[in-house]
């Protein structure tokens, strides 16, 4: 049974906190970031939001992840506006580097083809 809360509160918790950062989240650091997964501990306390962004410079990710550290009050305290809990989860940001990982194997692939079409 908790299981199952957990899977929709990190359902919600990913809606929201999209909703939030494109319309609440006024930081020009953060225009630009998809949240791709959350992670919530069993006991619902602390929440882990992975995001990607497009950007392949590492100061830019860097800037990215300042933004979202600045945000992180904001953002939890809408959602404990938004949610209805007992308490509001801890966030941490973690940045997703899977979006990177396939973006390269497609890379490797499209070179591949490139190759073959080229003999």
């Amino acid at each position: 049974m908790a299981n199952y809360r957990v899977g929709r509160l990190q359902q919600e918790l990913l809606k929201e906190v999209s909703d939030i950062l494109a319309h609440k989240v006024r930081d020009p650091r953060v225009s630009g970031v998809t949240i791709t997964d959350v992670s919530v501990t069993g006991d619902l306390q602390h929440a882990t939001i992975y995001y990607s962004t497009l950007d392949k410079l590492a100061s830019e990710r860097e800037k990215v992840a300042k933004g979202l550290s600045k945000a992180g009050g904001l953002i939890r305290r809408e959602l404990a506006n938004r949610l209805t809990l007992y308490k509001a989860p801890e966030i941490t940001f973690e940045r997703d580097s899977s979006v990177d990982y396939g973006s390269r194997i497609d890379q490797l692939i499209n070179e591949l083809h490139q190759k073959e079409q080229d003999k």
